[in-house]
């Protein structure tokens, strides 16, 4: 297996985190066999166990590669899919959230005695994939309201925030929908990584396509770079209805692919597993970083 520069970087640590299997352990054979196929050391991935287990996150048991970690708390890490956010995105690409023509405004003025808690709520405005219109004034074509308040209240700046709702926004000259969302957000940067999503994904169906069907550790291996390119493409894409993207979207493409990929790296492990029926040893358990992203693309 290849790993081309165009690839989404494996820090090592998510790498120990997507390997986490359902009964919370990682198996170090298995750790180091798939870090050497995504181009990490040994020495790279043994430092990397050695300071999450100083952080308290993994317990050790064990030596080399017959070791064994242990999960102290949720071993998800970066990795983990945020299934209300996925759900979401690919409910959009089959047009079964249609928008509303509604745009939500949050306007709001904290003291800089305050900074602090004023950077967290325009961070939390981004995060939910809303857009700056003005100093201190922000625009989603979401219903984030409930959230916002939320996020508002829990940094003690409520007072100082203002929400209200438009069908008729304007920004200068703009005022069609889909032009102040190209004005808006960062569509071609966001498009981008769902390019280089949709390239990942059609080199992991040609592989798993091929005559020889990938074993196991490159298995997991190239199921890892997928969740780090989905998830790089994903956490900055605001969301955006259909009706106010480009057509075609490069999002919904690369999703669709994403999704291939995963079900055909399903299809794989469960024919493996009928082969395993007397669950010898380690190599059947399925990382339950996966598990979910199978569990949220069967829906």
């Amino acid at each position: 297996m290849t790993t081309p520069d165009t690839d989404t970087p494996v820090p090592t640590r998510m790498l120990v985190h997507a390997l986490v299997r359902e009964d919370g352990t990682v198996d170090a054979g298995e750790l180091y066999d798939v870090g050497g196929l995504l181009g990490m050391s040994d020495q790279q991935v043994r430092l990397c166990v050695k300071r999450l287990v100083a952080e308290g996150r993994f317990t050790h048991e064990g030596r080399g590669r017959k070791a064994l970690l242990r999960t102290v708390a949720d071993g998800d890490g970066e990795l983990a899919p945020d299934a209300a956010y996925i759900r979401l995105a690919y409910a959009q690409d089959r047009g079964g959230a249609p928008w509303d023509g509604v745009w939500h405004l949050f306007g709001f003025a904290v003291p800089e005695s305050s900074r602090g808690a004023r950077d967290t709520l325009r961070d939390t405005l981004v995060r939910l994939g809303a857009a700056p219109l003005q100093s201190g004034l922000y625009v989603s074509a979401h219903a984030i309201g409930p959230l916002v308040e939320a996020e508002a209240e829990r940094l003690g700046v409520a007072a100082a925030l203002t929400r209200l709702t438009s069908t008729d926004l304007r920004r200068g000259g703009l005022a069609d929908p889909a032009e102040l969302a190209a004005a808006l957000w960062p569509l071609e940067e966001v498009a981008g990584r769902y390019e280089r999503l949709a390239g990942l994904a059609r080199e992991v169906l040609d592989r798993l396509a091929g005559a020889r069907p990938p074993g196991r550790a490159e298995r997991l291996g190239l199921s890892v770079r997928l969740a780090a390119a989905f998830g790089e493409a994903m956490e900055p894409d605001p969301l955006l209805p259909p009706e106010l993207l480009p057509h075609p979207w490069q999002g919904a493409t690369a999703r669709a692919l994403a999704a291939e990929c995963w079900h055909a790296l399903a299809r794989i492990g469960d024919e493996e597993e009928g082969v395993r029926a007397d669950g010898a040893g380690t190599g059947g358990a399925t990382p339950r970083l996966f598990a979910r992203y199978r569990g949220l693309l069967a829906e």
